[in-house]
């Protein structure tokens, strides 16, 4: 209950990456009060059955810490790129400085932790019978925002003043449209499995997740996110492959042909949707597809401002939090224009930019830890790790041209995805009756 909750009020006040909006106030202070809550009353949380993605947390926290520790005056001047800043007009020659060049914006992204950290601390205490509900929870918040996004895609003007969202755009109280498709391209994942993983009920369940997933495909396409449209294909195919075991177990009665009619049949009524869609006028994301200019999109236009500025303070990098002060020192006049440059929209450039090398090193053996732990789960039966690792890779795919995991809820999702991923005996089943005992199963 606490766990899905705080979900709940991560959707509604954590979909911006921003420190300065109000929302941040809400789903921390939501985070510290589970946590809280969870010590005094939950069940101990486990860790143990979530150690890497315990230690890869512990890891960042330090990181941060690390960072805001004041140095020596000598020992900070001989960091690279510290030049600009030692002016003695302006900069005391004995001062002793932390690490980081925005001290501010690292304390704010240590605090962004206790989100990621309040979700390890409630998922580990969830009881093995009920694990297999935390993707049903999941799945409903996503439902949430599903809801309002289609209210919104009638031309419902809906708005969170949570958020820095945009007036009028259908984001389902997200404020950035990319990270919006992201939650339902996760969606896409969880619904077709939710539909045939639970026995008998899949009768019922099956046409209900089908009726999600062409909800989602049309809600993704009126986003106007163009990522969105790759990571929902994507997710489609990974959705479909994780539940054609069941989906074959339920037709195991039927002859084969069924199945590849069923499979084309579907493929068929998703492209009528979509071709519907874009008839109307109301595919947003194919619209922005076609008539944007790559040449002359930002993140083309600053790659190589921020390939230079990794190059400049390499190997101790900026500060975890420093972008956006760091990247208006080097902006040369051809890129200025009334919005700023907040990210770097690509996450694992920003975090060798702003972390150096001891960021680097940290996401190498994140992204190691999943590869690893991808190749058992996707040779194993369970269905948890699977979707774990299914879930991850969309956010590390769609890291490559945004920042999804700096907003609290994609947050959150990142946390419960590493510890499916790295649990054990969780299970095929994802909703529904848990499965049954071995002498149960033999009766």
């Amino acid at each position: 209950m606490l766990l899905a909750t705080l979900l709940a009020i991560l959707w509604l006040a954590g979909g911006a990456s921003r420190e300065d909006v109000s929302g941040q106030i809400i789903s921390r202070s939501a985070a510290w009060l589970a946590i809280v809550a969870a010590v005094l009353f939950a069940r101990r949380p486990r860790i143990g059955e979530a150690r890497w993605p315990a230690l890869i947390l512990g890891a960042a926290i330090l990181l941060c810490m690390a960072q805001l520790v004041p140095l020596p005056p000598d020992t900070w001047r001989a960091l690279p790129g510290r030049a600009a800043f030692t002016d003695p007009l302006v900069s005391p020659p004995d001062l002793w400085r932390p690490w980081s060049l925005s001290p501010g914006a690292t304390v704010n992204a240590l605090f962004s932790l206790v989100v990621p950290l309040a979700v390890l601390v409630l998922a580990t205490g969830v009881r093995n019978e009920q694990k297999r509900w935390v993707p049903v929870v999941l799945l409903a918040v996503i439902g949430l925002a599903l809801l309002v996004g289609l209210l919104q895609f009638t031309g419902v003007r809906i708005g969170n003043p949570l958020v820095n969202g945009t007036p009028g755009a259908v984001d389902g109280l997200i404020a950035n449209r990319n990270h919006f498709a992201l939650l339902l391209a996760i969606g896409l994942l969880i619904a077709p499995v939710w539909g045939v993983e639970a026995g008998s009920a899949s009768r019922l369940r099956a046409p209900v997740a089908l009726g999600i997933v062409l909800l989602l495909v049309l809600t993704i396409l009126a986003s106007g996110s163009r990522a969105g449209i790759a990571l929902g294909a994507v997710a489609l195919g990974l959705g479909l492959a994780m539940s054609r075991r069941g989906v074959k177990s339920a037709l195991r009665r039927y002859p084969r042909w069924t199945l590849p009619t069923i499979g084309v049949g579907l493929v068929a009524l998703i492209a009528i949707f979509v071709l519907a869609s874009v008839a109307a006028g109301r595919a947003a994301s194919i619209d922005r597809l076609v008539v944007d200019d790559a040449g002359a999109d930002m993140r083309t236009r600053g790659l190589p401002i921020v390939l230079s500025v990794i190059r400049a303070y390499l190997p101790f990098g900026t500060g975890l939090g420093s972008f956006d002060p760091i990247f208006r020192m080097h902006e040369p006049f051809a890129l200025l224009k009334p919005t700023y440059f907040n990210h770097a929209h690509n996450d694992f450039l920003e975090i060798v930019l702003t972390a150096g090398l001891p960021g680097l090193l940290l996401l190498v053996a994140a992204i190691g830890w999943w590869g690893w732990r991808s190749l058992a789960a996707w040779r194993g039966e369970a269905m948890l790790p699977k979707l774990g690792s299914a879930t991850l890779l969309l956010i590390l795919l769609a890291s490559i041209v945004d920042y999804p995991a700096r907003t609290p809820i994609i947050m959150a999702v990142v946390m419960v995805a590493a510890i499916w991923l790295g649990g054990r005996g969780c299970g095929s089943d994802v909703a529904g009756k848990a499965p049954l005992p071995s002498t149960e199963r033999k009766l």
